[in-house]
């Protein structure tokens, strides 16, 4: 629940990141930073913001122990400084094989403090041409739901892939925002990015906060981009197309109350 029914700004950053850690987190902090000037008090970052690798096994080598490490530290440091809640699009964490990470999402809040975790639970692979990914080989999967209460309602987290499973959503006691950092490709981004979206907007009466890479990257991969923030009615009311930068909108907790009273379709719900 909301703790008042005044709006409130969010922005979603989007990046191009490359295989520098530091160079990355640069870039994020001069983002951050603009973001914030418009009145933000929520901030999302992409998935992979830290690093995108020449090779994917990059991210291995700068991953992190919980609670520890510069990504962790930065994060701390510029959510308290700006005083912003930012859902920490994803960084790679040690799991417990040596070869791979757990891409994870935190959450931090005004203070710096980290308040919630989650794992990435659906992990991508596609095969189509000269498009080869396999995130398994990287990435251990997480295998818990995260959604948190806040000041500015009930959050669902998520990460780029899971977008395609709408079963995780609905497992989460009716979040008010839905965040979905991501690197989608740009054959699939496309052909599926929107349109997923704003479906799971739609189905979940809530609003979804998308935060992607997007463009081309020193590896030659191109993500799709296209960060957007969406209403409970399926409107985009912001959105970046290509390259770093960020988009703003505002969030109407009494806009989404008369949506879920006008059309209460999560309460007539009959199958589980």
């Amino acid at each position: 629940m909301f703790e008042s029914a005044e709006k409130f700004k969010v922005a979603t950053i989007q990046m191009v990141s490359g295989p520098k850690v530091d160079a990355n987190l640069k870039v994020a902090e001069g983002l951050i930073q603009e973001a914030a000037q418009t009145g933000a008090k929520v901030l999302a970052l992409p998935e992979y913001f830290p690093i995108m690798g020449m090779v994917d096994t990059d991210k291995v080598s700068v991953r992190e122990q919980l609670g520890t490490g510069p990504i962790q530290q930065f994060l701390a440091e510029i959510s308290a400084r700006l005083k912003l809640w930012i859902v920490a699009g994803t960084i790679p964490l040690e799991s417990e094989d040596a070869h791979r990470v757990r891409n994870t999402s935190l959450v931090f809040t005004p203070e710096g403090k980290p308040v919630a975790r989650y794992d990435k639970i659906h992990l991508f692979g596609f095969h189509r041409g000269q498009d080869q990914y396999q995130e398994s080989l990287t990435i251990e999967r997480g295998d818990e739901p995260v959604a948190l209460d806040t000041p500015f309602g009930r959050w669902a987290l998520s990460v780029c892939y899971d977008l395609r499973f709408p079963e995780l959503y609905r497992g989460l006691q009716q979040p008010d925002l839905i965040f979905v950092p991501a690197a989608f490709t740009q054959t699939t981004g496309q052909a599926h990015w929107e349109i997923l979206l704003r479906a799971r907007a739609i189905e979940n009466l809530a609003y979804v906060i998308a935060s992607g890479q997007g463009g081309v990257h020193p590896s030659g991969r191109e993500t799709f981009g296209s960060s957007m923030i969406i209403d409970p009615w399926g409107a985009i009311l912001a959105r970046l197309d290509k390259g770093p930068g960020f988009v703003v909108a505002e969030i109407d907790p009494a806009y989404l109350t008369s949506v879920r009273k006008s059309l209460p379709a999560l309460d007539h719900r009959i199958l589980t």
